[in-house]
């Protein structure tokens, strides 16, 4: 396995060649309905479908407005699977319209969203995480031996281990591991830190997680909560560590997960998120309920850019199954003065 400490490289800013471009990204800013598909993409990748049940409207006239914002590069694509996917763009300085697509996506952030909007908008989301534990109440039992064709823990549990050792943590410290499955890490963090509490919306996988641990004689240690990171937010814990292990791929909004763990971080905390990189193998969504087909980088860089966390370490992992998994760390902005 190779390990790449720097994922992310930033290009030097671009210069506009001619003024299509601007007049494109005009063009596409200059309508009330791209403007609110903007707003509601602002931390979402929606499909076609959601979106027109989001915003009630018929798909030929979404699709058009989808083409002009793409062919303005404000919105990008993504396929999972047979689905097509849209997000916006994420900003870098080679853009040479940087500045003028920032103004444009902060001006739509601003824009209220209408309550019919924001409840459809919710619905689609929760219909998602429904999906989500639907798939772990019918098959919680092969879940471990489905996952294990993607990503057996054996394979990245002793960079796992190193990079946890590398944190320097206080043993005082308390950890907060959200999905933790069958609870292949709960030991290790009970064995290293004072307090670790696991958080799963799965009742059927917090069972086996209690069951395992109680195998080990550490049920006691392990405080576990039946929920999701809203539910933790609602229940004010705090943690100077907030883990996703191979579990984000399974989350409805990830960029909803990203804000609320910074939510439960003590100051000085840090997030670490393991999960695969983008690939395309669909047979994971019905084989192990994924709901996302891994991550590029760049897609949790700016999550965590958005949720006021900064980078830290990183770690792409290669995997004989031709998957790849990258381990990222990220600190909270230390507070302006």
């Amino acid at each position: 396995m190779r390990a790449q400490s720097k994922i992310v490289r930033l290009a030097a800013p671009a210069t506009l060649e001619d003024s299509s471009q601007l007049a494109l990204l005009y063009k596409a800013a200059g309508d009330d309905l791209r403007l609110s598909i903007l707003r509601i993409l602002q931390t979402e990748s929606l499909g076609v479908l959601e979106m027109c049940s989001i915003l009630d409207i018929r798909q030929s006239a979404l699709s058009h407005h989808l083409k002009v914002l793409f062919n303005a590069a404000l919105v990008s694509t993504r396929r999972e699977g047979t689905a097509v996917f849209y997000r916006r763009v994420f900003l870098t300085p080679a853009d040479p319209l940087a500045t003028q697509k920032r103004a444009i996506l902060e001006g739509a952030d601003r824009l209220p969203l209408a309550g019919a909007v924001a409840a459809r908008l919710l619905a689609v989301k929760q219909a998602r995480e429904r999906h989500s534990l639907e798939f772990f109440a019918r098959f919680a039992d092969k879940f471990k031996e489905n996952q294990d064709l993607v990503a057996d823990s054996q394979q990245y549990a002793g960079s796992l281990r190193d990079l946890l050792q590398g944190l320097a943590l206080p043993q005082e410290a308390t950890v907060l591991e959200v999905g933790p499955g069958e609870g292949d890490l709960l030991p290790v963090l009970a064995q290293s830190f004072a307090r670790v509490i696991a958080l799963d919306n799965s009742s059927e996988m917090l069972g086996k997680a209690r069951r395992a641990l109680a195998a080990r004689g550490l049920d006691t240690t392990v405080k576990l909560v039946l929920g999701d990171t809203s539910t933790a937010v609602a229940r004010g814990l705090r943690a100077h560590l907030v883990i996703f292990s191979m579990v984000l791929h399974h989350i409805a909004s990830p960029a909803q997960a990203f804000a609320e763990a910074a939510q439960l971080l003590e100051p000085g905390g840090c997030l670490l998120v393991v999960d695969l990189c983008r690939h395309h193998q669909d047979w994971v969504r019905d084989t192990c309920g994924d709901l996302w087909l891994g991550f590029e980088p760049e897609e949790l860089s700016n999550w965590a850019a958005q949720a006021g966390f900064h980078e830290g370490q990183s770690q792409l992992l290669g995997l004989r199954n031709g998957f790849q998994i990258q381990m990222r760390l990220f600190h909270p902005q230390a507070p302006h003065a």
